[in-house]
């Protein structure tokens, strides 16, 4: 083949399908899919070829299609490759935002003004960043999330599907938000919080 960049994702399961689906509405060449798994053979219409089989090269750009915040740190950070990005059309992300590489952000989410969001984040469906936050790598803003003005959430978070987290709150790396809670005070690594308003119980 010619060496027009194509992308390759790392990963063939769910979430992988909706990142095939933006990068096809984005207009961008997929050129296959790698996985672990040798019994997965396609996915849509794309081969998926087991991971150590394929050799990526320069005209390559990779992301990691995988929902698990952890296992996309891993297999991220093992690979010394050029990472690209998937965003939706339908994304609406304001001037003046920072958005890492290997980042996706999904149909109908929005990323207001001064907003970093780090690399391999994954921002949601319809989930809302506002403004003056910061994401850091390896997040999961879920579904319908909303993160307020001057939030600051840890590497690896995983914020669950419609949660709210208050303005200016600072959450810690590697926590989990329950998907409904409502943040209102701090939360520390590694921490678990649930319900409304949010309670910590891990």
């Amino acid at each position: 083949m010619s060496d027009k960049t194509s992308y390759i994702l790392i990963g063939a399961s769910g979430h992988a399908k909706v990142v095939l689906d933006i990068l096809e509405k984005s207009g961008e060449k997929v050129q296959c899919l790698l996985e672990l798994n040798p019994l997965i053979k396609h996915l849509f219409n794309y081969p998926v070829i087991e991971e150590s089989d394929f050799i990526i090269k320069r005209h390559h750009l990779i992301i990691v299609a995988v929902g698990d915040n952890k296992r996309r740190q891993l297999i991220a950070s093992k690979h010394k490759v050029s990472f690209g990005l998937a965003i939706h059309p339908e994304a609406t992300i304001a001037s003046y935002v920072k958005i890492g590489t290997g980042s996706m952000i999904m149909a109908k989410a929005v990323i207001n003004p001064e907003v970093s969001i780090g690399e391999h984040c994954i921002i949601n469906t319809g989930s809302v960043v506002e403004h003056d936050c910061k994401i850091g790598d390896y997040c999961h803003v879920s579904p319908g999330a909303v993160v307020c003005g001057g939030v600051s959430v840890g590497e690896g978070t995983q914020i669950g599907a419609g949660a709210v987290i208050l303005p200016g709150i600072k959450i810690g790396s590697w926590a989990t938000i329950g998907a409904g809670a409502v943040v209102t005070k701090n939360v520390p690594p590694n921490s678990v919080l649930i319900g409304n308003p949010g309670k910590i119980i891990r």
